[in-house]
């Protein structure tokens, strides 16, 4: 996200932490810490929300119980980054994460319409860099799930890390989640109607 000539403050999570305890932003203000830069996160139409709770939902089923399907909820990654991801599973309960949000999500999905450079490119080299085994990317508009695994150094990625396996998966075909494995999700179940 750098551009030659342009001069960044980049922030670390527990600076971002602080403001947020002194209510420095608004639920309006909608951002997230990426690597240290404030991020404006995309705005939430009816579909793209209506997307996300597809996503929870399938996920919720596929988990059950010991797991916290998270939405729109920070993750605490590393020191310089607090991602917002549209759903996150971690283990355990919400009752878990009061004194401080969770660090070791097994699975991030993101719903991609205008986000979709950022989520793929930006996003997937963040949770790579940070050991995430899984990431998913749902494109709506082209109908598609994009699963991403197995985290590996990538000089050509924006955070040094990418994924070794990304696997574009359609509607007619599942997805088994590395976390659940014996749970099989539709990917026509995670795309809302055109």
């Amino acid at each position: 996200m750098d551009e030659p000539g342009l001069e960044l403050k980049r922030g670390t999570r527990k600076e971002y932490d602080q403001l947020v305890e002194c209510e420095f932003f608004t639920r309006a203000d909608r951002i997230e810490l990426i690597d240290g830069l404030l991020i404006v996160s995309e705005p939430q139409s009816a579909y793209h929300y209506g997307a996300i709770r597809l996503v929870e939902r399938a996920l919720r089923e596929a988990f059950g119980e010991g797991w916290d399907v998270r939405m729109e909820a920070p993750i605490a990654l590393d020191d310089t980054s607090e991602p917002e991801p549209d759903v996150a599973v971690v283990r355990g309960t919400f009752r878990d994460h009061f004194a401080a949000h969770p660090s070791d999500p097994v699975l991030v999905v993101e719903v991609a319409l205008s986000s979709m450079t950022l989520d793929r490119r930006y996003k997937s080299s963040l949770y790579a860099r940070a050991g995430r085994k899984e990431y998913w990317v749902l494109n709506p508009i082209d109908r598609v799930l994009e699963v991403r695994r197995d985290p590996e150094v990538s000089a050509a990625a924006p955070y040094g890390w990418d994924d070794r396996f990304v696997e574009i998966v359609v509607p007619g075909s599942s997805v088994n989640p590395l976390a659940a494995p014996g749970a099989t999700i539709a990917v026509a179940d995670l795309l809302p109607p055109l």
